[in-house]
């Protein structure tokens, strides 16, 4: 991307209040494509749909601030506009990469805005809006910290209900008489994630809430053998199972024995041959015959993309992975007993030196890459959001700066832009990274390299980062793939 630097306003305010309207501008053409086509539109893979005018700012200016190039409203408004004239089909179309396009070769051979957005997207024109496919029915085993919000994401997703419809969620009996209550009143509110964008009711008579118009029914069940969720107008559902309680094929499989569901998704590193699968690194080994999948932990998904690539540009003789994790559910508040080596400690109190499988799980989802990383961890008294530390010995030797401009070109133009984010502020800590929706954010910043050495710091939201990931997975097990734009 060809550097560009807009001339200093004279008046920052001016400039400000007018990129301003420029974004509030966007909001009805976002909304129209989005509703009456069947489009989403993305700046550099920021989806816009639902987005504030503050938000869509900010989505500019990331892109100013990591592409190192001076994207604006002014260019990004005329582009969106111009979509919202044509007579599009169902498709993803990211309207920053198509500006910056625009500048590039567009404007220098002549073109008008309007006749480049045309041949940008000029396969998609008069294509169809309607699904593909039926929609899929997705339940929800276990609403606990990720089960919530895959629910949130699967929401915020739902668009016109064409694609992924999240239908029940199941949770223990033997609640209190508010049970119902308890749990949705969870869902709209969250200490770390705030609380759900959208409305929610509850309807005991019904058992089930409404969120944004998706009515979702809570099934009560102590084992999968009690449900048969085709009572509940259930059928070929995918089940995501974020209990951890089942591990291996043949536990998982007394769900698929459940009328109504024909797949499940396992929310923890599978055991045994099932496959780990981290989406955008082996997620092609997902096959249509596959019944259950695992989606690996969230620190495999944190380390997996970065290591892909790496191996793949330097290659990795051998390395060492240390997460620096925030607690979770399982560790005591206080001390108290616990099964696991010093898990018993007080979580929000100390740092506790404790035990990762993601190294070695590494292994299943990258081949070449089995039994030449260790792995530990350490939790620490966050709620959220950790740190993966990555000590690799390179097959070639390269510089801080070699490095980091490669990382930067994967997050903003590969195929791995949706699971590799990337800073470079020096400023930033772990709670800036709460909400983000990539599968790990390399930080610029403090990466090292001596030779062939290098020490690589990954953040990750070990809780939203991972769900997103999990999403994405779900789509591509119900077929949902849609077109891109502009296609690389």
């Amino acid at each position: 991307m060809t550097e560009r630097r807009r001339e200093r306003p004279d008046d920052y305010f001016a400039d400000w209040k007018e990129r301003e309207a420029l974004a509030e501008g966007m909001i009805p053409l976002i909304g129209k494509l989005y509703r009456a086509n069947n489009v989403k539109t993305y700046i550099y893979g920021k989806n816009l749909v639902n987005l504030s005018v503050l938000d869509i700012m900010q989505a500019h200016r990331f892109v100013r601030q990591v592409e190192q190039n001076e994207l604006s409203e002014f260019e990004t408004f005329p582009i969106i506009q111009a979509l919202a004239t044509l007579d599009l089909g169902t498709a993803h179309i990211d309207a920053g990469r198509i500006a910056v396009a625009y500048e590039e070769t567009g404007k220098p051979a002549g073109q008008s805005v309007e006749e480049f957005v045309r041949s940008q997207v000029s396969d998609l024109i008069g294509g169809s809006k309607e699904p593909v496919r039926p929609a899929r029915d997705v339940v929800l085993y276990g609403f606990g910290r990720i089960g919530r919000l895959v629910a949130r994401l699967l929401i915020e997703k739902a668009g016109g209900g064409e694609n992924l419809r999240l239908k029940a969620v199941v949770v223990r009996q033997g609640g209190a008489e508010n049970d119902l209550v308890k749990r949705v009143s969870l869902l709209r509110r969250d200490s770390v994630h705030g609380p759900f964008n959208g409305t929610i009711r509850v309807d005991e008579e019904r058992q089930s809430f409404v969120a944004n118009g998706v009515e979702v029914k809570v099934i009560y069940a102590n084992s999968p053998s009690e449900v048969d969720y085709t009572k509940y107008g259930i059928n070929d559902a995918i089940l995501v199972d974020n209990t951890g309680k089942w591990r291996d094929a043949e536990g998982l499989s007394t769900h698929l024995a459940c009328p109504g569901i024909s797949k499940v998704i396992l929310t923890a590193p599978g055991k045994g041959d099932m496959k780990n699968i981290v989406h955008g690194v082996n997620s092609d080994d997902i096959l249509p015959t596959d019944t259950i999948i695992s989606a690996a932990s969230c620190t495999t998904n944190a380390i997996a993309p970065p290591l892909k690539v790496l191996d793949d540009k330097f290659g990795v003789d051998s390395g060492h992975v240390e997460t620096v994790h925030s607690y979770t559910n399982d560790q005591n508040l206080i001390d108290n007993y616990h099964k696991g080596d010093r898990r018993g400690r007080s979580a929000p109190l100390n740092m506790v030196i404790s035990e990762t499988g993601a190294a070695k799980a590494v292994g299943k989802v990258l081949p070449q890459l089995l039994g030449k990383l260790s792995g530990n961890a350490i939790r620490v008294p966050t709620p959220n959001v950790s740190l993966a530390i990555l000590k690799l010995n390179l097959k070639t030797e390269t510089t801080v700066e070699e490095l980091n401009e490669f990382m930067r070109r994967v997050a903003l133009h590969s195929p791995l832009r949706k699971q590799i984010d990337y800073s470079n502020s020096p400023e930033v800590v772990s709670s800036d990274f709460v909400g983000s929706r990539h599968a790990c954010v390399f930080d610029s910043e403090a990466t090292i390299v001596k030779g062939n050495t290098a020490v690589l710091y990954c953040w990750y939201d070990n809780e939203f980062g991972y769900s997103c990931q999990v999403h994405r997975i779900l789509e591509q097990m119900a077929g949902v793939d849609y077109a891109v734009y502009p296609q690389d």
